[in-house]
């Protein structure tokens, strides 16, 4: 029986191919260890607020203790906002734990922690139950994140299962949730021709992106320059903006940073709360890391309106709201006054606070710093 000569193409073809299959071995296995690691911190967090010997001593300040402690650990991806994000995960999705391995379960949680959370609130019948192992090997943490903002199990079931079917990368599905492709499918007589257009030239997760994720690359423990995330460009820049801020001397008092606020029984972040001792009011900072849109001077009028309402106390002028927009060279920043009708005021505050231009200024300076652009 004669066999196929072994040359110099078949050999090129079959490293290849050996490279492709192992490759996504690789970015599966690092890619279920990411999203195991977060859902058991967050049940740690969760078992604590529960039943902490000394939970009452940390209260509301809990993350904020818990992320400073877990940094100078030198434990990865652990913020305040992401540790609240873990706890949501593993409230979201009490069932992972049956995809973790007998041992994995028993290093990391005592048994009794194990049959506790076995024995947890499954998915509504009326709900499609999809095999967690499924879940967490063809879906990145990244995609859990976008998951968990949905409050509805139902149109979170749904996006799982359209995510799943089309194997979306993280941007497709970040990009359906926003177009609302759930309501717009339960709106259409004809729901097979939605879901035709919407997976016609859907973006799909490859390996590349699984490795690409900034969650990886911390928790692999690589910080490259060359792959600064949006997450990480924000932090950086709060930094140096709470310090420019301050510097100037024209009133502020640092208050907060990633400010909790409850509305309507759902948790947003402000990232950073001063009190101006000159205007006797709240200034609110959002910081976005994109051009700015609509949607962003949205968030930061609730906050304000939400500030005016529920901090304002006797002899407090209304709060002042200011969102930073910031895209590598380009500088957008655009003052939101919530509605604020007193020109009187308006011409108090903006003598007291920094100018756009001044403040569009410093964030070309520093975006310019935090990517590399001065060397």
């Amino acid at each position: 029986m004669s066999t196929q000569a072994f040359d110099f193409a078949h050999l090129v073809a079959a490293i290849q191919q050996t490279h492709v299959v192992l490759a996504n071995q690789a970015a599966k296995a690092v890619n279920i260890s990411l999203t195991l690691r977060n859902w058991f911190i967050g049940q740690h967090i969760a078992e604590f607020e529960l039943q902490g010997a000394d939970r009452a001593r940390y209260g509301d300040k809990l993350l904020s203790e818990l992320a400073q402690a877990l940094r100078e650990q030198a434990v990865s991806n652990v913020g305040k906002r992401q540790l609240y994000g873990y706890l949501a995960f593993y409230r979201a999705y009490p069932q992972i734990v049956r995809t973790a391995s007998a041992l994995s379960a028993q290093t990391l949680l005592p048994n009794a922690a194990v049959n506790k959370v076995r024995t947890a609130s499954a998915p509504s019948p009326a709900l499609p139950a999809i095999d967690p192992d499924t879940l967490i090997t063809r879906l990145s943490y990244s995609h859990f994140e976008q998951l968990v903002e949905l409050d509805d199990p139902m149109q979170r079931a749904f996006y799982e299962v359209e995510a799943l079917r089309g194997n979306w990368s993280v941007r497709e599905l970040k990009r359906q949730i926003a177009t609302q492709y759930y309501q717009r499918t339960g709106l259409s007589t004809d729901k097979a021709a939605v879901a035709a257009l919407a997976h016609a030239k859907a973006e799909q997760a490859t390996s590349q992106h699984i490795i690409r994720d900034p969650y990886v690359f911390e928790f692999l423990g690589f910080k490259p320059q060359e792959a600064v995330t949006e997450g990480q460009l924000e932090d950086a820049l709060l930094d140096k903006l709470q310090a420019f801020l301050l510097e100037l001397g024209h009133g502020f008092c640092f208050e907060a940073r990633q400010k909790r606020v409850l509305i309507g029984g759902e948790h947003f972040f402000v990232d950073l709360v001063f009190y101006h001792r000159v205007l006797k009011c709240h200034v609110l900072i959002e910081l976005k890391s994109d051009a700015f849109n609509h949607e962003h001077l949205g968030q930061l009028n609730a906050y304000v309106s939400y500030y005016k309402q529920h901090h304002m106390t006797e002899g407090d002028q209304p709060p002042i709201g200011i969102l930073l927009c910031t895209r590598k060279n380009q500088e957008l920043v655009e003052y939101a006054l919530a509605g604020m009708s007193n020109q009187l005021f308006v011409s108090r505050y903006q003598v007291q606070l920094p100018g756009k231009e001044e403040m569009a200024a410093f964030l070309h300076k520093a975006v310019e710093e935090l990517e590399g652009g001065d060397e």
